[in-house]
């Protein structure tokens, strides 16, 4: 935190976004979308000056890149990434290569970040971490504070048609573990749906994924359940879910249809109409609610919406009528419950303590680090996957084990193209990829293992969902695994 707060201060006030972005291992501009091979091939020019290249200098190359495409825009691309790698030392085309595909992993990670800019600033961490929550990334927030101190952090405030980062939650392992640890809570169906944050000023509505992807235009249904309501100003933080005709939910993936590239709106409402369920309210006629506790915030939803948008929700510190809630939410097809600290504030982009998920199975969302080609009737497809949780410690991975179970054909087919376009390494029958897909690991429980480096391994793990709407940065902790673990260990004893 030192080295990067030391650093932090010497730069430029044009250099501070690019700098931060570049550290935490992200590009600006989005993907660039070149790939190993052309990567490969321009690491190998002569070596430059040592840290000949200065941060604009790339950026506005990797800009250049970004924007090429057409007729000819393969070789232009190839050309434009040689001239780039022939000015750049040896340390410096292996920092790009992997800032590029996205493999820089150097220790900057967002906490240790955050604490920098808040030292090479002199402000508190909190205010830079509330202002990097509402601005969905620290870059933005790294200049105003190092180029206009406190006053510049004022300006990330909630605002409507600015979609702040969703809360997140941690795993519990039952009913009972929850209200012991919260106490008398808020249990809520947890609906197996697409997270929605839906801004509404008058009649402008817009609709945001988890990602803080703007995809109103593929979900005209809940434009229309927002224009009828007569509340001016909201943000609301819900779920949204494909139901069958007797009102059962539909799977996850079927749900996903509905946020596809190509889309033809009108026939895919009329195949997959979406109902939508808010369980949280961040800001009502101008009124932030972030900072107000959940029993504030839950009131203000119940104030601003019909019952029938507002997901079933009870308040209690009782076991036995929350394991009831929970088997109604479980008969109705829904994944289990979530309990709520109601004194909680909406603790934006992280996962805390005050929000737990109660499933009827373990479940964990993992990155794949590799996978095996299968043997059998197999043969031919890349099946056996390697599990990782993510180390907060190191930015890197931590492998929990291995499944093939859960595969059907249509997911082993879907895999094997995915991951063969992820390809980084072979060895022998193991295909190593680049950790960004994510799955959804049920499992048994966890248990003690010396062959692993976390020293922990999951029992009977079978592959649940790919979880396309999350990324590798959102996949559960080693932490939380540790935790989970520590919570089994003591219900057994």
């Amino acid at each position: 935190m030192a080295a990067l707060a030391e650093l932090l201060r010497r730069l430029a006030p044009e250099e501070i976004e690019i700098a931060v972005a570049y550290l935490s291992g992200e590009t600006p501009h989005g993907k660039i979308g070149i790939g190993y091979a052309a990567l490969r091939d321009a690491a190998r020019g002569r070596d430059a000056p040592p840290f000949s290249l200065t941060l604009s200098e790339v950026d506005e190359a990797l800009q250049r890149l970004r924007g090429t495409s057409g007729k000819g825009s393969a070789s232009a691309r190839g050309a434009q990434l040689d001239a780039l790698f022939a000015r750049a030392s040896a340390q410096e085309r292996d920092f790009l290569a992997r800032l590029i595909v996205g493999e820089l992993r150097q220790g900057a990670l967002e906490g240790v970040m955050l604490d920098a800019i808040a030292s090479a600033a002199s402000l508190s961490p909190a205010d830079v971490r509330r202002a990097a929550m509402l601005a969905g990334g620290l870059a933005p927030v790294a200049k105003a504070a190092l180029t206009e101190g406190a006053a510049g952090l004022d300006r990330f405030a909630v605002r409507l048609m600015q979609p702040v980062q969703p809360m997140l939650a941690s795993p519990a392992e039952d009913v009972a573990g929850a209200l012991a640890m919260l106490g008398t809570a808020s249990l809520e169906w947890k609906v197996d749906g697409a997270r929605v944050q839906v801004h509404k000023s008058g009649d402008d509505v817009r609709v945001f994924t988890r990602s803080l992807n703007d995809v109103s235009a593929a979900v005209p249904e809940i434009i229309e359940a927002m224009r009828a309501l007569p509340t001016r100003e909201l943000i609301l933080d819900g779920e949204t879910i494909a139901l069958g005709s007797g009102g059962a939910p539909l799977p996850f993936q079927v749900t996903m249809r509905r946020f596809g590239r190509k889309l033809d709106v009108a026939q895919l409402r009329a195949d997959l109409p979406l109902a939508v369920f808010f369980f949280d309210c961040l800001l009502l006629d101008g009124i932030d609610l972030l900072a107000r506790p959940a029993r504030e915030r839950f009131e203000a939803l119940g104030r601003a919406l019909p019952a029938a948008l507002v997901i079933p929700r009870i308040v209690t510190g009782n076991v036995a009528e929350g394991e009831a809630f929970l088997a109604q939410a479980l008969a109705a097809g829904h994944e289990g419950l979530m309990a709520k600290a109601l004194d909680v504030p909406y603790e934006a982009g992280r996962r805390g303590a005050g929000w737990l998920k109660i499933k009827q199975a373990h479940t964990l969302d993992l990155v794949v680090l590799a996978v095996e080609w299968g043997s059998g009737r197999r043969k031919g497809w890349l099946s056996n996957l390697h599990l990782g949780a993510r180390d907060p410690a190191t930015g890197g991975y931590v492998m929990l084990g291995k499944t093939f179970k859960g595969l059907t054909d249509a997911t082993l087919k879907w895999q094997t193209a995915e991951f063969l376009a992820r390809e980084i390494a072979r060895d022998g029958h193991i295909v190593h990829v680049r950790p960004e897909l994510v799955a959804e690991i049920a499992f048994n429980d966890l248990q003690e293992s010396p062959h692993y480096p976390g020293g922990l391994a999951l029992r009977f793990a079978r592959l649940k969902r790919y979880r396309p709407d999350k990324s590798a940065d959102n996949a559960d902790t080693i932490d939380t695994v540790r935790a989970l673990y520590d919570q089994q260990a003591r219900a057994r004893e």
